[in-house]
């Protein structure tokens, strides 16, 4: 029991990011709960708070999705997906460990170093869209990736936030389906979903609003340094 209330209020806090920014909660949140729990447990659970986010978000977010758009980045993200759920199948414990240590280890680097908006031509762009599918579904994470290409395609960072959103819930309405199909949920993992769900969503329904209020540049700063000193810390684990 003290490992659960330990999962949520860590969740609070790190979907409170994700709620705020479209990005950080996953990988904020494996990193410090990886002392009591399986990786990949913790990449399974991170299903619920992750569709917590998406759904709150875009409820309570007056912005519309232009479905086109959406359309096309979801289909080559599915195609990515193919591929990542056959590695999350077929690698071992360790190994998958040590690939979401580098992964979230890059993703802090590049979050760190990056400009604030990159720039890709239209191949580039896809290739983004493949490769943020792939991470979603082998870590549980695309923050990064996803974002990123969202901020090289539209100039408000509300847009950009609504749309992370509209992504990040398709692709994990598609791993919620995968678990399902493979068995992969435990009776753990059911367990941590339901102690925790309700908690979640209301503490996720309150903090969504934060966004008007807090700096942005700062934030970011703040979680990228965070989530490369989470990544790093993962190779020592």
């Amino acid at each position: 029991m003290s490992a659960l209330i330990i999962l949520i209020i860590v969740c609070a806090l790190t979907y409170t990011f994700e709620i705020v920014f479209g990005l950080a909660g996953t990988i904020l949140m494996i990193p410090l709960l990886s002392f009591l729990f399986p990786v990949k447990t913790l990449v399974v659970y991170s299903v619920l708070p992750q569709i917590l986010v998406a759904v709150i978000g875009l409820v309570r977010s007056p912005k519309k999705i232009d479905r086109n758009f959406m359309t096309g980045m979801l289909l080559f993200a599915f195609m990515g997906a193919v591929v990542g759920f056959t590695l999350f199948y077929n690698v071992s414990s360790g190994t998958f460990q040590i690939l979401l240590a580098a992964a979230i280890t890059a993703a802090g680097l590049f979050l760190v170093i990056a400009p604030h908006r990159a720039r890709f031509n239209p191949a580039g762009l896809r290739v983004m869209d493949t490769l943020a599918g792939t991470s979603q579904a082998l870590f549980g994470i695309s923050g990064p990736i996803a974002m990123t290409r969202l901020l090289a395609t539209f100039p408000d960072k509300n847009t950009v936030r609504h749309n992370a959103f509209a992504f990040f819930l398709s692709m994990n309405i598609l791993r919620a389906s995968e678990y399902a199909v493979h068995g992969t949920y435990t009776n753990e993992i059911l367990w941590m979903i339901l102690v925790s769900g309700p908690f979640l969503a209301v503490t996720l329904w309150f903090s969504n609003q934060l966004h008007l209020h807090i700096n942005e540049r700062v934030f970011r700063k703040v979680v990228a340094w965070m989530i490369l000193i989470g990544g790093l810390s993962l190779f020592y684990r």
